[in-house]
């Protein structure tokens, strides 16, 4: 039997639903699943480390806390450049960068246990502008901390620390930046030509503290990452990304882990969050430049983390390119989430989300287990998006303080073919809430406990 709810609204708290689904019903089929997965698999390999290898001390760099170290990189970075490719050693202890390192081709930065580069807290230090993107539109801005652009075969490694030191300066921006962050929209909407969409001074849009931009095969591997100006990763128009064994402590506001946007073949995996906003935010592009860009964000593997944040795996609210073929498995949690798997869009963005598995995820608390939204802020009209083929497969959470498996279709545009099996939530204020929904098929679903016998009716 097939179960379809339409407008299903807010069945309370320890509500039941356990609905036996025969075959042929539209579920996942593991092994495809699977094959899915291993195919996008074969296709993210990690950049092999370059052979010679220097260290950055010998260019002048001082471990000391205060002597500035940028030229030491710039040097080691041109150096590599000559040679075709270099690892850069970063011996244990402090090391001050007055400045953004700009990444080249076939580097490995390998950042020693005990090492640490902490980044200069003056804004003008991030200049001149360079070419990237903010919230999904591109501009000129601030340069990120760590920056590469249209390159190959880059490795950041080691169990070193990048700490962004933006919590006396940065973070502080949020309050100001509303004019600079309208005017970028109204420039997106209004395809206003990119050398035009000139911020920085006086504009307070955020730097990104690591942002790949137009690269292939990227290796983060190991590293810490602590006090962010704004996202801590952006993989932009980027492709064959491996983020690996990484833990965060960025707790500044919007400080996302992981921003895949316009990128595709990335494996995320065995990574420690603790982030101020989403944990992983998978993105492509907002409102009509990401229609018109039309670089879809597919082939994203999230597998083996534990997430403690805002909110775990988002895909949203800027996709307007579209993003297809995400899997979410084997995961856990370190700690409290607001919300668990997010799925977000309004009626501005367009485009559409598809073929999304969710496998084997575990939570604790949270405010929200399961949630997709076509309303975001309740903004925007006429690009409604599609939602559709979303497989959640054993997703497991103790207590949902608000709800357990929430949708919000458009009335134009509803979510659907949505696909739940073994589903258990202990506890949850609200059980479903489905609106414009339709398709929405279910097998093993208990919210609030599990019924273990049948009850007797009659002698």
């Amino acid at each position: 039997m097939i179960t379809t709810f339409h407008k299903f609204r807010q069945l309370t708290a320890y509500f039941l639903l356990a609905v036996s689904v025969i075959s042929g019903t539209g579920f996942s089929n593991p092994n495809e699943r699977t094959a899915k997965r291993d195919a996008v698999l074969k296709n993210i390999v990690p950049p092999a480390p370059p052979v010679d290898s220097v260290v950055i001390t010998a260019f002048g760099a001082a471990c000391d806390s205060v002597t500035n170290c940028k030229s030491a990189f710039d040097k080691a970075l041109s150096l590599s450049k000559s040679k075709k490719g270099l690892k850069i050693i970063v011996p244990p202890g402090i090391y001050f960068i007055q400045g953004p390192i700009h990444l080249a081709s076939n580097v490995c930065i390998e950042l020693q246990k005990g090492a640490r580069l902490k980044f200069s807290s003056n804004p003008k230090d991030y200049l001149p502008l360079v070419f990237t993107s903010w919230e999904g539109t591109f501009l000129y801005n601030y340069s990120p901390l760590i920056y590469g652009y249209r390159l190959e075969n880059v490795s950041i490694t080691g169990e070193g620390m990048i700490d962004g030191n933006a919590a006396e300066t940065f973070s502080k921006w949020k309050g100001w930046q509303e004019p600079a962050q309208m005017k970028s929209r109204e420039m997106n909407h209004e395809n206003v030509p990119f050398e035009k969409r000139i911020f920085g001074e006086g504009s307070y849009l955020r730097p990104h503290l690591i942002q790949f931009f137009e690269c292939k095969n990227i290796l983060i591997e190991d590293v810490h990452i602590t006090n962010s100006p704004f996202w801590c990763i952006h993989l932009l128009k980027s492709e064959n990304a491996t983020v690996r064994g990484i833990s965060f402590n960025a707790k500044n506001i919007n400080n996302d882990g992981v921003d895949p946007e316009y990128s595709k073949n990335i494996l995320i995996e065995d990574v420690d969050f603790d982030n101020g906003d989403d944990n992983v935010a998978i993105k492509a592009g907002r409102d009509h430049e990401g229609r018109k860009t039309a670089i879809t964000t597919e082939n994203i593997i999230i597998r083996n983390c534990r997430f403690k944040g805002l909110h775990a795996v988002v895909i949203g609210s800027e996709m307007s390119a579209g993003v297809r073929n995400v899997f979410v498995e084997n995961c856990t949690f370190g700690g409290y989430c607001k919300r668990g798997i997010y799925l977000k869009s309004n009626p501005d963005r367009g485009g559409f989300i598809s073929d999304i598995y969710v496998n084997n995820v575990t939570f604790d608390e949270v405010e929200d287990v399961f949630y997709i939204t076509s309303f975001y802020h309740g903004e925007g009209k006429g690009f409604e998006t599609d939602i559709q083929r979303v497989y959640v497969d054993s997703l497991y959470c103790n207590k949902a303080t608000n709800a357990g498996l929430v949708i919000q279709g458009f009335p134009a545009k509803k979510v659907h073919d949505i696909y739940f099996s073994n589903v258990m939530i202990h506890s949850a204020a609200v059980g479903i809430s489905f609106n414009n929904a339709e398709n929405i098929v279910m097998s093993d679903v208990n919210i609030g406990g599990v019924i273990k016998t049948m009850p007797s009716y009659g002698h």
